[in-house]
């Protein structure tokens, strides 16, 4: 690994923001510690009693008033702030963005040299002053926000920055958001925000989150760039890294998955087949019935063993097996854990089934993508090679008018699914207007 940044495909102009900010954080630092001497608070990690901690104003100390952002000439993203938000369409690197910024900040040199204790403990995920939040159900409770920012609220034990990284900001609760933004308004000395959300809209985090957070867009890469990472990193052959990268439109997780993952290209292969399937009304419930029961299999096989791990845990820690007095009473107070284990791990698993069931329909889409592009003769390459054939076909059956209505009915499955439609009744009426046309 040359840097943090190594694995941030295709995403040159975001990298130059953030290594900025790096060396902009890491002499916020330098500046710091000297006068926190001065104050009698301690140098390493201790809050300056007159508020020297805080980044803004230790911004202007170092490099003068409007530094960060309105110096003439001053790139915006030069800075260092206190809150980010990252940006981008599924796929683009978000929370890849977000852990390497997190490393450059906690490297000790200040650049995210990749190979420094702080680098490594960060992207391995075992830094102490690094905190993830990975949305296991659909949505982020305002109790675990609130238990989150109370700890991102204490001193750095390494002396440098307490991290908060959360993964897909958009499931905040607005009782969660808002116990967010009382902790972006008023931050604690030397914590770091980074949000990673699909876009800025209101629909995805709140405009008073958005304005007080700096803005890091990242861009779908470039299936060469996939390919070219695959083949780099992963020791991938350039042949199945380009069909990889193009099949799965530039999504670096899921062309990894189809390159590596044997059994997620068949499950590819079977969505692929619907539309040859879809010769009656009939054909049209069977297929939505067998892409509904393929996501659940997929979800349950994907937390299973997470699952019986946790419950294991909890039984153990409240007593079971145990044969001492209080171990039958302990367990029999213990139903109301088990009950909200349960409740979590049923949250986790719709999302695993409608994150699976997505993966899905995005290949589906791309198959009537390209059988669109064929029918217009757009001069673009098929996203999926080894269907193309039957795209071409399905071209001259529907023309492009058909094709379209058939790409906009996948893409409506999506959105109705986003915004909590059952997936059976929604798929379900997919697959009739795949049928009708």
């Amino acid at each position: 690994m040359t840097d943090v940044f190594a694995d941030l495909v295709g995403q040159d102009e975001a990298v130059v923001t953030l290594r900025r900010a790096a060396a902009s954080a890491a002499a916020l630092l330098r500046a710091a510690a000297p006068a926190v001497s001065r104050t009698g608070a301690p140098a390493a990690g201790g809050a300056d009693p007159d508020g020297g901690h805080d980044l803004d104003a230790l911004a202007e100390q170092v490099d003068g008033p409007g530094a960060a952002d309105d110096r003439p000439g001053a790139d915006p993203g030069a800075g260092m702030t206190h809150a980010w938000i990252f940006t981008g369409p599924p796929g683009s690197g978000r929370s890849v963005a977000a852990r390497a910024f997190a490393a450059a900040l906690q490297c000790v040199h200040g650049t995210g040299c990749g190979h420094c204790p702080g680098c490594h403990t960060t992207l391995a995920g075992t830094h102490a002053d690094v905190r993830l939040v990975v949305p296991e159900g659909l949505s982020i409770g305002v109790n675990e926000m609130r238990a989150l920012v109370l700890r991102a609220a204490s001193t750095p034990s390494g002396g440098r920055w307490q991290i908060v990284i959360i993964e897909d900001a958009d499931r905040l609760t607005e009782a969660a958001g808002n116990a967010l933004l009382k902790a972006i308004e008023e931050p604690p000395p030397r914590t770091v925000f980074l949000l990673c959300a699909p876009s800025t809209h209101p629909d995805d985090i709140s405009v008073t989150i958005r304005s007080r957070c700096r803005i890091v867009p990242l861009r779908q890469p470039s299936a060469g760039a996939v390919a070219e990472m695959l083949v780099r990193r992963d020791g991938i052959a350039p042949d199945v890294a380009e069909w990889a990268a193009a099949a799965a439109q530039g999504h670096v997780g899921r062309a990894r998955r189809l390159a590596r993952d044997p059994e997620a290209r068949q499950r590819r292969d079977a969505v692929l087949a619907v539309p040859r399937r879809l010769t009656g009304v009939g054909a049209a419930f069977d297929a939505a019935s067998a892409l509904i029961e393929a996501a659940e299999a997929e979800a349950a096989a994907s937390v299973a063993e997470v699952d019986e791990a946790e419950r294991a845990a909890l039984q153990t820690a409240l007593g079971a097996g145990g044969t001492g007095r209080g171990a039958a009473g302990a367990m029999r107070g213990a139903a109301g854990q088990l009950k909200d284990l349960e409740k979590r791990q049923k949250s986790r698993a719709t999302r695993a089934q409608r994150d699976a069931l997505d993966r899905a329909l995005v290949d589906l889409a791309g198959f009537y993508r390209d059988a669109l592009t064929m029918a217009l003769r757009a001069p673009v390459a098929p996203v999926h090679t080894d269907t193309a054939a039957l795209a071409g076909a399905g071209a001259q059956k529907w023309d492009a008018d058909g094709a379209l209505r058939r790409l906009e009915a996948v893409l409506e499955c999506r959105a109705a699914i986003e915004a909590n439609v059952k997936p059976r009744i929604a798929v379900e009426a997919m697959m009739l207007a795949l049928w009708k046309g």
